[in-house]
């Protein structure tokens, strides 16, 4: 195989770097329960989270009931609910220490990019991902559009003056696929995280990795 060589390894948070899905599942059926709606099984959220928190909220609230208002206060109960629940079940993945540990050796540049909100973001990362030294943190902000646009991640490739081809992207859902090739950033697809195979190859993943550790073997080959 052709070696293929990164400088940098960039990392989606939600279902890439760590599980969290149940504390978000949870928060939001909370919420749900509480305004007299439907909840949501766990396993059901796979497909409502990628997206940032206001368009999950508009994919569990009925179609008849979503309008600004409800979405905004939607948008404040789930900070206070998320606020309370976000480390109860959340947590790295199975080997993502040791690639971690790993990566921080060969002294590439590591980065987070989330649609998650920034605060949570850099918190759940400090909390969670303590022992490594992340390059940049980023979450959803006000100044660049969630992904799949590739403002940001085309920002994080200028601030490191590294370009875009030599980043590694790791990402669990098709937005991640879409953001990493309209970036230009080797699309890689994780299976642990909370899409499946096709939608990961339909968006434009390069190569699929089934665990954590296979990383290794796309930077050393």
């Amino acid at each position: 195989m052709k070696e293929i060589r990164f400088k940098a390894v960039l990392f989606d948070l939600d279902g890439t770097l760590l599980d969290t899905l149940e504390d978000l599942a949870n928060s939001m059926n909370v919420i749900l329960n509480a305004h007299g709606m439907n909840t949501f099984p766990i396993d059901d959220y796979k497909e409502f989270l990628g997206l940032g928190l206001e368009a999950l909220i508009r994919c569990v609230i009925p179609e008849d009931k979503v309008n600004d208002k409800i979405v905004d206060e939607f948008l404040a109960c789930m900070r206070v609910e998320y606020g309370k629940r976000w480390a109860e079940k959340t947590k790295p993945y199975p080997e993502i220490h040791e690639l971690l540990d790993e990566l921080q050796a060969m002294d590439l540049k590591l980065v987070v990019l989330s649609n998650k909100a920034d605060d949570y973001t850099q918190i759940i990362v400090s909390k969670l991902l303590p022992n490594w030294q992340f390059d940049i943190v980023r979450g959803l902000k006000d100044d660049f559009p969630p992904k799949p646009d590739p403002a940001s991640a085309l920002q994080i490739a200028h601030e490191l003056k590294i370009e875009p081809a030599d980043f590694l992207y790791l990402g669990d859902t098709d937005i991640d696929m879409q953001t990493a090739n309209a970036a230009g950033m080797y699309a890689v697809g994780v299976l642990w995280g909370f899409r499946t195979a096709d939608e990961l190859n339909e968006n434009g993943a390069k190569t699929l990795l089934e665990s954590p550790l296979q990383v290794l073997d796309l930077l050393n080959n």
